[in-house]
């Protein structure tokens, strides 16, 4: 098989690994690509990972062996000596690393978009992990600054969701922002009873749930992020309550969310109709 009928193949495997295409389309494709008796995996078309297959590991240079034990190495080194760098030294070696996961992500989106998750995905998991654990390494454990790290972590995930068109991030951050919003309301509320939970919370349920019927026809993926983030918020008064247990009482926090439960599931459904145009449509 000629490397020009080897390349449409391949091309014809990513679109169905990324759905560009239906799978029937896909094996259509593929009937008249491959010769008589041909197996497609004689080919090599096999998933990659991370843009490594199985024909580019065994062709590799000894070269580029060597090169990858330099930068396993280094990053061994850098790991295992951390805390002794000077703070300076420990950020740029944390912006490199990140810079390096986010940039290496970005260029697999198109082409291999779980590789570029995952990628995304340790890119911002280190993002939040390094930034609090450099915190608390110098001695910084107050909680204002802690929590505005992690609201500004949770923006840069938000703006890497739209930037990457990946709904998961975009969730993760604005969840991330509710529980930020929820920290300042538990220091700067004096009392919390259910009536000052429920009004600091359903508000902010309904106002998410309107913000995606609005957004819905210019983003269905923001749409839908929206969509579920008010179903999440309409349940933290209870999640919140479970926290001080001994103080609203497991019984009454159980009937609450039981009833909450309830009337979500008859919205949904009395309105199922409307939500599911703008959501899953």
């Amino acid at each position: 098989m000629d490397e020009k009928k080897k390349l449409l193949i391949r091309e014809i495997e990513h679109w169905r690994r990324s759905r560009l295409l239906p799978e029937q389309y896909c094996d259509f494709l593929l009937n008249i690509y491959l010769d008589a008796g041909q197996d497609k995996a004689d080919i090599d078309t096999k998933s990659t990972i991370l843009g490594l297959s199985s024909a580019s590991i065994r062709n590799s240079n000894w070269k580029i062996w060597m090169l990858l034990l330099l930068v396993a190495g280094g990053l061994s080194f850098a790991a295992l000596n951390f805390n002794a760098f000077e703070l300076p030294l420990q950020m740029g070696i944390s912006f490199f690393i990140l810079s390096a996961l986010y940039i290496w992500g970005g260029s697999k989106r198109e082409k291999e978009p779980m590789a570029a998750q995952i990628l995304l995905g340790m890119a911002s998991l280190f993002l939040l992990f390094i930034g609090v654990y450099l915190m608390k390494l110098h001695g910084i454990e107050a909680a204002v600054p802690v929590v505005g790290y992690v609201f500004v972590t949770s923006l840069i995930w938000i703006i890497t969701g739209l930037a990457a068109k990946l709904a998961l991030f975009q969730l993760c951050g604005w969840v991330v922002l509710v529980f930020c919003y929820g920290w300042l309301l538990h220091h700067q509320l004096d009392t919390m009873n259910w009536v000052t939970l429920e009004l600091s919370w359903a508000p902010l349920a309904i106002l998410f749930c309107w913000m995606s019927w609005m957004i819905h026809e210019r983003s269905k993926q923001i749409g839908f992020v929206f969509f579920v983030l008010g179903l999440i918020v309409w349940f933290m008064p209870e999640l919140y309550g479970m926290l001080y247990a001994e103080k609203y009482g497991a019984q009454t926090i159980q009937w609450l969310l039981l009833g909450k439960m309830c009337v979500q599931a008859a919205i949904l459904f009395a309105w199922r109709k409307k939500w599911t145009v703008w959501v899953l449509s």
